[in-house]
């Protein structure tokens, strides 16, 4: 037997047991990705992009929270759109959109409990440096992984200061500063100028 190279998961079910409650959340928050309801049965409905019909919500008297189920985006810009809509719809922060350099380099998460204890999180993966300006890339984040952050950035800073480097960023994407800009531009012209 040939075996699947990637095997996919195909739908996960929450239980809950405000089924309405949980389609008012759910439909503001994974609607801030482009999901939306696409399949609805009597006590149940599923989610997903497009017509897939991968995150469904199930009645469930007994349902007891505690789950945590995480979705992965392209993009930063959609992990903040995701943590905005899902607080506004009623969810309580249990982690601000930020980078988490403990689960990897370039681990960028929220994580938003709906109303019956459930711990939703959105994730991208996406390298920082192919991320350019946007997409959420200087976004604050608080504890410890903002300090494991500041510390990697002040590294990255000093290392490129000993080599004499201009064009690193910091692992934010955010812009150079004005004076190491100054210093590149200085030496540019230097170097055109004697080439005369």
């Amino acid at each position: 037997m040939k075996q699947t190279a990637i095997v996919a998961l195909d739908h996960i079910s929450v239980p809950v047991r405000d089924l309405k409650t949980a389609r008012s959340f759910y439909k503001a928050a994974l609607g801030a990705l482009g999901m939306k309801i696409n399949m609805e049965v009597d006590d149940a409905f599923g989610m997903g992009s497009k017509k897939e019909k991968i995150f469904w919500l199930v009645r469930d008297k007994k349902a007891t929270g505690d789950g945590h189920y995480a979705l992965r985006v392209d993009s930063r810009d959609e992990v903040n759109a995701f943590y905005a809509a899902a607080i506004r719809a009623g969810g309580k922060n249990n982690g601000k959109p930020g980078l988490r350099p403990n689960y990897g380099p370039n681990y960028y998460a929220a994580f938003v409990t709906d109303r019956e204890g459930n711990n939703i999180e959105v994730v991208c993966y996406a390298n920082v440096r192919s991320l350019g300006k946007t997409n959420g890339s200087s976004r604050r984040v608080t504890g410890r992984p903002a300090k494991r952050a500041m510390a990697s950035r002040q590294r990255a800073s000093a290392a490129a200061k000993r080599t004499g480097s201009t064009s690193s960023r910091s692992t934010s994407g955010t812009k150079r500063s004005s004076g190491v800009r100054r210093a590149a531009k200085r030496r540019s012209h230097s170097k055109s100028s004697r080439r005369r």
